[in-house]
């Protein structure tokens, strides 16, 4: 069952977010549904394409809520910011034009035309507020902040501050629409990831040059890409040298060139002449492809405080419409048995417009907007600096975490192995022992089975199976063939001395007898020790290495990089059970290739996969994803993590602390107007705060 996003428009705000998540889960056959206010998408899990269209005339029967995505579920977007502009326009003339004729005239007449001028403007700005409010109310969704404004504003009118309504309704639509100008913004900075996808594939057939889709490339298709186009799927180059502008995918600046045979990945743009490439991944598969599906599906994935201030705005908005009625009703009372020892209703219009200051400055639009909308602009910026994170729930752990774990071949060195020493025992000459090596490996998917992949053989073994951290076993001729390390051999009683070396051993034994010893070589990837030197910067001042291979070469590597702690030899349960005893001790990073770890990337709080974005079996695994396989940028999606998270706190603090000060004012007699303005004040403060993520990751 796959998962299906929904790009909507119109959704006004996190509470009504929440409103029609809860009908779309009602309907049946929706496993799962969330409903993203920033984003503006539905992530749902359906059981057929019936119960998809279900939810689709759901979401366009919900208020103005519409449906916009392309192809099957497309309809036509409208532009409603220049309508807001023109209603606000209006209602700020006619606003004015009251006032004047209100204030500075005189004769009852005028004032009557002030008074249609006001009713005038207030309905010209506030119908859709009003209208929202009545709908809301006939589908038992009352406490929102529609519903506050409706009622602030009509109290305003029934105590006769006719120009303090308008002023109301005027003033939060101001605010929601540069609410909705800069959530919008944000969504632009992570939309302009989808303009790494190229609008086209030019595939060379019979002679002739094709213009296609980049969905309808197939794997083996050979494609020319002229310069400043953009690569359109994955491949590897087939003409000597190319040069590529990949700043859009990774984050560098620096051009990148790759020679023939090596692999280009789609997003990255040619910065030199034409070219013929091989694509080796359908679009779905390739980096951009995956970027995209990524990014799309994170927002699916909240934070405790996402989760916390949802279930906070459910919860305070009524409470404060409870508190608002007992200040209209005991605030009087107390004022008229303190001012003359008796229980009666002394100024009653002040308390009701304190009341009613009171209902405006809840609103806890602040709070439910700001928060997912820093966690929103983290995973754009991670994405923009080439971390590709699943949901915001991750980037709380990378801020939080002390202790990280790392898997040693392909994350820590490179993985790509060559044989740097051939050991045959007496009677067996390099090239046999080779021969046979290699016609198992073959069979193998492991990095060190990339050692043998240019060995030429002429062995034929078969029946050959895998034995977890151990080696390879097969059969030729009859005989048993055993390629592996010391273990492997000493379980299948073949006697053996065993070799020092810093390398990879790989012993080649057949039937009980030993036939040689090869060694394997891996280099460290260079940017290995200014990577875990600035994660320790960052407070991941615990660094562990977890790895299958020999101890003496695990700690000679550790020495080497600066890693403290070095758990060698380990069994894939193993390595699970040591990552299960390292959660305990506290929130646990753990990187790996994505494939070979897939149990211990399950168990960790958070797990990392080194490039490998054309797996999906690393996709699957692993919680973030790094582009290219560079360490230092897990650094910047620590960096970023944490800037994240001080943000959401900063907004959090910010925003309750000013509701307190604000509410207490409103008590004692702050203006309506002055009240409105405060609290789109404190909202568009905390927006703005919220992308100081994306102006400080640059």
């Amino acid at each position: 069952m796959e998962k299906t996003v929904l790009h909507i428009e119109n959704l006004d705000c996190p509470v009504c977010a929440e409103a029609l998540q809860g009908d779309l889960q009602k309907i049946k056959g929706v496993n799962s549904v969330s409903v993203d206010y920033v984003t503006q998408t539905i992530t749902l899990e359906a059981e057929n394409e019936t119960v998809v269209r279900k939810v689709i005339d759901k979401t366009n029967k919900f208020e103005e809520v519409r449906v916009l995505d392309g192809g099957r579920y497309a309809t036509n977007p409208k532009n409603r910011h220049i309508k807001e502009w023109i209603f606000i326009g209006v209602s700020v003339l006619l606003l004015a034009v009251g006032i004047l004729l209100e204030y500075f005239t005189s004769g009852l007449a005028l004032k009557i035309v002030a008074w249609c001028l006001y009713g005038t403007a207030y309905l010209t700005v506030g119908h859709p507020v009003l209208i929202s409010t009545f709908k809301n109310i006939i589908k038992g969704r009352i406490f929102d902040e529609n519903f506050l404004m409706t009622l602030a504003s009509i109290g305003a009118i029934v105590i006769g501050e006719y120009s303090e309504s308008v002023l109301v309704m005027l003033l939060y639509q101001i605010g929601e629409l540069l609410q909705s100008i800069a959530v919008g913004s944000s969504r632009q900075s992570v939309a302009k990831l989808m303009e790494l996808k190229s609008e086209w594939a030019t595939v060379l057939k019979n002679g002739e040059q094709l213009r296609i889709n980049p969905e309808e490339v197939q794997v083996g298709d050979v494609l020319l890409v002229k310069a400043g186009e953009k690569v359109p799927v994955d491949g590897v180059l087939l003409d000597e040298t190319a040069t590529f502008d990949t700043k859009s995918l990774t984050g560098e600046t620096e051009l990148k060139t790759v020679k023939k045979g090596e692999e280009i990945l789609s997003g990255y743009i040619n910065a030199g002449g034409v070219y013929e490439m091989k694509c080796i991944r359908p679009y779905a598969d390739s980096a951009v492809g995956r970027i995209l599906d990524m990014v799309e599906h994170a927002s699916s994935g909240k934070a405790k405080p996402e989760k916390f201030i949802a279930k906070f705005a459910k919860i305070y908005t009524p409470v404060v419409c409870g508190l608002a009625v007992l200040v209209a009703v005991c605030g009087p009372l107390l004022h008229g048995f303190i001012a003359e020892g008796r229980i009666y209703f002394k100024e009653y219009a002040y308390w009701l417009k304190a009341a009613l200051t009171f209902l405006v400055i809840s609103c806890p639009c602040a709070l439910v907007i700001s928060v997912p909308l820093s966690y929103y602009s983290g995973i754009g910026a991670c994405a923009k600096n080439g971390v590709l994170v699943k949901g915001a729930t991750y980037l709380d752990v990378l801020a939080k975490a002390k202790i990280v774990a790392f898997d040693k071949t392909g994350t820590l060195t490179e993985g790509n192995f060559t044989i740097c020493g051939v050991y045959p025992e007496s009677g067996v000459t390099e090239t046999e022992l080779l021969s046979l090596a290699a016609s198992v490996e073959n069979a193998s998917s492991h990095p060190i089975a990339k050692a043998f992949e240019n060995v030429p053989t002429s062995c034929i073994v078969e029946q050959v199976t895998e034995a977890a951290g151990r080696g390879l076993k097969g059969v030729m001729n009859g005989e048993t063939v055993l390629v592996g390390n010391g273990k492997l051999l000493a379980e299948n009683g073949v006697s053996f001395a065993e070799k020092e070396s810093i390398y990879t051993l790989v012993y080649v034994a057949k039937g009980e007898r030993l036939l040689g010893v090869i060694e394997i070589g891996d280099k460290l990837r260079p940017e290995t020790k200014i990577a875990l030197t600035q994660l320790q910067k960052l407070g991941l001042t615990r660094q562990i290495m977890l790895t299958g291979d020999n101890r003496q070469r695990a700690e000679k590597i550790a020495q080497e990089i600066g890693i403290g702690e070095v758990n060698a030899e380990l069994l894939p349960d193993e390595k699970l059970k040591r990552a299960e005893e390292l959660k305990e001790e506290g929130t646990v990073i753990y990187v790996g290739d994505g494939v070979n770890d897939a149990p211990v990337m399950v168990t960790a709080d958070c797990s990392v996969s080194m490039g490998k974005l054309g797996s999906a079996a690393a996709i699957e695994a692993s919680d973030l994803v790094l582009i290219t396989d560079d360490l230092t940028a897990l650094t910047k999606g620590v960096r970023i993590a944490g800037k994240t998270r001080k943000i959401v706190i900063q907004n959090i603090v910010f925003s309750v602390v000013m509701k307190v000060v604000f509410m207490a004012l409103g008590i004692f007699g702050l203006p309506l107007g002055l009240a409105v303005f405060a609290d789109v004040g404190v909202m568009l403060l905390a927006v703005l705060n919220s992308f100081r993520v994306r102006i400080l990751e640059k």
